[in-house]
């Protein structure tokens, strides 16, 4: 979900579901998102599959956010890895 108006298919969403559930108080899982929490819900087209998905990921997790460094160059340029 690279573009911010995009959203999930009913296929991808069920996927995710899968995944989502399997791990569900099994296993520990690390999440990784350039969206806030607050906005993952709407990214879900199916509304019952989104609230399974984002109950089940917020439910006992630690949260751990890494702010922009603002005018700071992303590592791709500091590196010279960009395209």
């Amino acid at each position: 979900l690279s573009d911010r108006n995009t959203q999930l298919s009913a296929e991808e969403s069920a996927m995710i579901y899968e995944i989502v559930h399997r791990r569900y108080k099994n296993a520990s899982t690390i999440y990784c998102s350039q969206f806030a929490p607050a906005g993952w819900h709407q990214r879900i087209a199916e509304a019952t599959l989104a609230d399974a998905i984002v109950d089940r990921i917020v439910y006992d997790s630690y949260p751990i956010e890494i702010k922009s460094l603002g005018d700071t160059p992303s590592m791709r340029e500091k590196y010279g890895l960009h395209d």
